[in-house]
């Protein structure tokens, strides 16, 4: 081997400090990326949905089975700045409960939640203005039907470009 080429050689060898270097850099990189995930992960959790699971789960059966007695089928569409509610009963009228409170979320985060005024369009739609960009949202229905009934619902769904 000619002193040229051994020179070269000599300066790519592996030493123990180039082998930890490398460990180092390769864990440094996994801690940072694990540590910055975490703290996205806990900035942007909206929050819990009841304060009691056990308490919320005694009536669930007996909640879920009077709202499916309704039988309203819920669709949302946007149209431009419009979000469109559609909230049908089983045989395709409109309803219009006594009370309906509508919020518009992303399910990752709250910073561009928001809470909706709808107001009755035309063959039993429900209109609001929203300001939304491309992604997944989630529509959060919570309301009184007429006869006293709970209604909640939730819509999810994907706006694309």
């Amino acid at each position: 081997m000619s002193t040229e080429r051994q020179a070269r050689a000599k300066g790519r060898e592996l030493t123990g400090g180039k082998v930890l270097a490398i460990f180092v850099a390769g864990f440094g990189t996994i801690f940072a990326v694990n540590i910055f995930m975490a703290w996205s992960a806990v900035a942007t959790f909206p929050g819990m949905e009841v304060s009691s699971s056990y308490a919320d789960s005694q009536t669930f059966d007996d909640r879920r089975d009077a709202q499916e007695a309704l039988g309203w089928d819920a669709s949302v569409d946007i149209e431009g700045d419009m979000l469109v509610l559609t909230l049908v009963d089983g045989n395709g009228r409109p309803v219009y409960p006594a009370a309906l409170d509508a919020l518009l979320t992303r399910p990752t985060n709250r910073t561009e939640d928001q809470a909706l005024t709808l107001a009755r369009g035309a063959n039993g739609v429900l209109t609001a203005p929203v300001t939304v960009s491309e992604g997944r949202w989630r529509l959060r229905l919570t309301g009184v039907a007429r006869d006293g009934t709970e209604y909640r619902h939730n819509i999810t769904f994907e706006l694309r470009g």
